[in-house]
């Protein structure tokens, strides 16, 4: 049974919520005390977030960026604003997806079975929830935890950060596609495009430099990407 964490200030809109989940199986849980989500989160331990924007102390863009340190488990937005601008930022601040109200429940559903797959089931890799550690020429990548280590520095990466460089690890030193790369990292093509990919390898580069790692992943041009941790360059 899979664990849901719902963010949501809408009494009436949690209550169907719920109710509807827990129909098919799901394990809902609620937070209580929308002054401290994370706390509530880390207690938790869910394998998806629910996660509205509009809320009282802190939006949930804030939460979701707490909860991005400590964790790659999936984080829907469920919010009012239709504009294209909060859904670019809900991908800035690590949401893995972004549902409009008024919704229909079936979308609701359907989202969440997508993202779970694709964090735990089929489309998740025969590795990554089994195998807590991958290690290709001193780079560490900590399934679990979703971090990076080299030479004894580390990064937490984000949950699209996290899919795609345990990708491109998967197939290390070989080429991955730009149209593989994108459907490891997300299923609802408003989001799949050529340039939120590019943002998201840059930010992954950035990532690995920061803990050391240099010129690791190489673009081949009208091809993909290809990560190689190169042995003897100045770190």
């Amino acid at each position: 049974m899979y664990k849901i964490f719902l963010v949501e200030d809408d009494v009436k809109i949690a209550a169907i919520l719920i109710n509807y989940l827990k129909r098919y199986g799901y394990e809902v849980s609620e937070a209580k005390g929308l002054d401290h989500v994370f706390v509530e989160f880390k207690e938790m331990k869910p394998d998806l977030v629910l996660m509205d924007i509009n809320l009282p102390f802190f939006d949930g863009f804030h939460w979701c960026r707490q909860m991005r340190t400590i964790s790659k488990v999936p984080i829907l937005f469920i919010s009012a604003r239709t504009d294209e601008m909060n859904q670019v930022m809900a991908i800035e601040h690590g949401g893995d997806d972004y549902i409009t109200k008024p919704f229909h429940l079936e979308v609701v559903l359907a989202k969440i079975k997508s993202a779970l797959r694709r964090a735990y089931g089929e489309y998740a890799g025969t590795s990554s929830l089994h195998q807590q550690v991958k290690e290709m020429d001193g780079l560490t990548l900590y399934t679990e935890k979703a971090m990076i280590e080299y030479q004894q520095n580390q990064a937490i990466l984000t949950h699209n950060e996290f899919r795609l460089l345990n990708c491109l690890i998967r197939h290390y030193d070989t080429i991955v596609s730009r149209e593989d790369l994108l459907e490891a990292l997300w299923n609802d093509d408003s989001f799949v495009d050529d340039n939120t990919l590019t943002v998201n390898v840059t930010r992954v580069r950035r990532k690995l430099e920061d803990i050391g790692v240099k010129h690791a992943i190489q673009t081949s041009r009208g091809k993909g990407y290809r990560l190689k941790v190169m042995q003897g360059e100045d770190k």
